[in-house]
């Protein structure tokens, strides 16, 4: 593995971060933040700038950019908001499906429209009974005629709610196969008759919103299958990989982000005359803090690598996901009681990142889901 960056790595990462340095402040994402907004204006300006074809080839209007490099971007993204970085991943990612599985038809009207920042994709999965075990998903698509007759509710969707948003939505076909055969993909327009989405509160997650969708007689076009039919599952899974890689890196990013707040703080601020990070309690904090942010991304650099190789790594793609996503929750953590009070306080930026990696254990594959993973590719079951 070779942990050095090529030119042309150095040169995304610094136009990703005079990009977000000017057009994410901290200000806006205050802003955002409070009036529970989403960036509309802001994911506009990367559509711009071509970021949101990075990942899709040349002849769809893309740029063709390596997953290596699609992911080092998260992470630098992700130095200053995780959840702009999370949306922006999610139509990314959901284009890529339709990319990958989807028709000719559903590839010419929804990848321009991705990538010219248009047209917006979400995608709805877990339901009131049915989250870590996804295959135990009950909303139904029925074929009557030329169209499917979707009847369920979907719950903790990501930006359902957003204008130009279609769905993807994944339902049951065949309850007379096993869960995970009866299953498939079906897009379906957030405006349509029938669609009634609301917001859910949540302790973060305020500017791309998590939303409750419920789905009554919706009808949508035959045609609205993406794959085959029945083959749902296969399709969530196939690209998990590298979803959960660009997650991984957001994480680092992130808990990066953290650790240089907590550390700056420490270094100013002055107790019994002295900077607190002089303190041995603290400097081992702060030791331990970095040292774990290192291992998350080398973690997520081993699975990296196997994945361009085209090495089956879904054991290290696991283990990437568990420890990252709790690193950045102890960072996050730690860094709010390094600042004591003032890191309680909205004034100050460690309540976001204690705020926004809180669901990173839960969110795409709990803690104990990976825990899971790994314990059975280790050929232990749990």
């Amino acid at each position: 593995m070779d942990f050095g960056l090529s030119t042309e790595q150095k040169m995304l990462k610094k136009s990703v971060n005079d990009f977000m340095k000017k057009e994410c402040t901290v200000e806006f994402l205050r802003k955002q933040d409070e009036e529970e907004a989403y960036p509309y204006k802001l994911y506009k300006k990367m559509a711009k700038l071509g970021w949101f074809g990075l990942a899709y080839p040349e002849e769809y209007g893309g740029s063709g950019l390596s997953s290596t490099d699609f992911i080092l971007m998260a992470e630098e993204m992700a130095r200053f908001s995780f959840e702009i970085t999370a949306g922006f991943g999610l139509t990314v990612f959901c284009g890529l499906i339709v990319l990958k599985h989807g028709t000719q038809e559903q590839k010419d009207y929804y990848i321009p429209g991705v990538i010219n920042g248009k047209q917006r994709l979400s995608i709805a999965i877990s339901e009131p009974d049915a989250g870590s075990d996804a295959a135990a998903l009950s909303t139904t698509a029925v074929l009557d005629g030329d169209s499917w007759v979707i009847n369920g509710q979907k719950t903790f969707q990501t930006a359902a709610d957003i204008d130009n948003t279609t769905m993807c939505v994944f339902v049951r076909t065949d309850e007379e196969l096993p869960k995970h055969k009866g299953i498939s993909l079906i897009l379906v327009p957030n405006d349509i008759k029938g669609v009634t989405i609301t917001r859910i509160k949540t302790l973060a997650r305020k500017m791309i919103h998590t939303c409750e969708v419920f789905l009554d007689n919706v009808r949508v076009p035959k045609t609205n299958l993406v794959g085959k039919l029945n083959n749902g599952m296969k399709i969530l899974i196939s690209g998990l990989e590298l979803e959960r890689l660009f997650a991984c890196s957001s994480y680092n990013g992130s808990a990066q982000a953290a650790m240089d707040l907590a550390l700056d703080y420490a270094k100013k601020r002055q107790q019994f005359g002295k900077p607190i990070a002089s303190f041995q309690a603290i400097a081992h904090m702060l030791a331990d803090m970095q040292t774990e942010i290192d291992a998350a991304r080398l973690l997520t650099q081993r699975a990296i690598w196997m994945h361009d190789q085209g090495i089956p790594c879904m054991k290290e793609v696991s283990m990437a996901k568990l420890f990252g996503s709790e690193t950045y929750v102890k960072v996050a953590n730690q860094g709010m009681q390094i600042m004591g009070g003032y890191g309680y306080t909205m004034e100050y930026e460690m309540q976001r990142h204690f705020r926004d990696s809180r669901v990173l254990t839960v969110s795409a594959g709990s803690s104990q889901m990976q825990r899971t993973g790994i314990a059975k590719a280790l050929g232990v079951k749990a």
